[in-house]
């Protein structure tokens, strides 16, 4: 294994959660067309594109067929209810103990970078203070495919002037440690896709990043 020197986070889940936003706005969007929507479809979107969100929800949808010029509006007429949301956000919402490891990490020399799927990324990293932080931001604005697909991390990888192999990719998501894996990239996980195993590494917590005996 070569010698990790950059570390990507996918943004929601990892750094701040926006989970419970995504949730609210899709679930006005379904009612407002009478589609069933709940939590177990809402853990489905996490880590996909805005659009192929939109996919998802509607497999439960059963009127008439939807141009793609009506799903397009639909999609912003979701986004338009989150962003709204999202205003409400601020450094309160990131946690002291992600900003520390950060902060540890920074200071041991590691080339920081995000790697996430939402186009609302530089609009949450403002929100919570870290809009200036990173060395590279890879966002759904700059990306053709979503993951599991690892173009976002190849490009934050690009950015940082780095191989997959020299970056550790930090994810919450199944499909997001596959993209990482999809890559070549090392990847150590929270949340959900820890408990599912799907890391090279499973962490508890985002502060055991620090505790990596490769990120010493």
């Amino acid at each position: 294994m070569k010698d990790i020197t950059a570390i990507i986070f996918d943004l929601d889940g990892v750094i701040c959660s926006t989970d419970e936003y995504h949730y609210r706005a899709w679930k006005q969007l379904a009612d407002q067309w009478n589609i069933p929507f709940g939590r177990t479809v809402n853990n489905r979107l996490r880590g996909v594109s805005r659009m192929e969100s939109l996919e998802i929800v509607l497999e439960k949808y059963h009127g008439p067929a939807l141009s793609r010029k009506q799903k397009e509006e639909l999609a912003d007429y979701k986004n338009t209810i989150y962003r709204e949301s999202l205003k409400a956000m601020s450094p309160a919402d990131l946690s002291g103990e992600v900003k520390s490891t950060l902060d540890i990490l920074r200071k041991r020399g590691y080339a920081l970078g995000i790697g996430s799927s939402s186009k609302n990324t530089p609009f949450i990293l403002k929100q919570i203070g870290l809009a200036d932080f990173f060395d590279a931001v890879v966002d759904g604005n700059q990306i053709t495919h979503s993951k599991p697909d690892p173009e976002v991390f190849l490009k934050a990888a690009e950015k940082l002037h780095r191989d997959p192999a020299q970056c550790l990719v930090v994810e919450d998501a199944v499909s997001g440690a596959a993209a990482g894996h999809a890559g070549g990239f090392r990847v150590a996980c929270v949340g959900d896709a820890a408990q599912a195993g799907a890391g090279d590494e499973n962490l508890k917590c985002f502060s055991e990043l620090k505790e990596l005996p490769y990120l010493q």
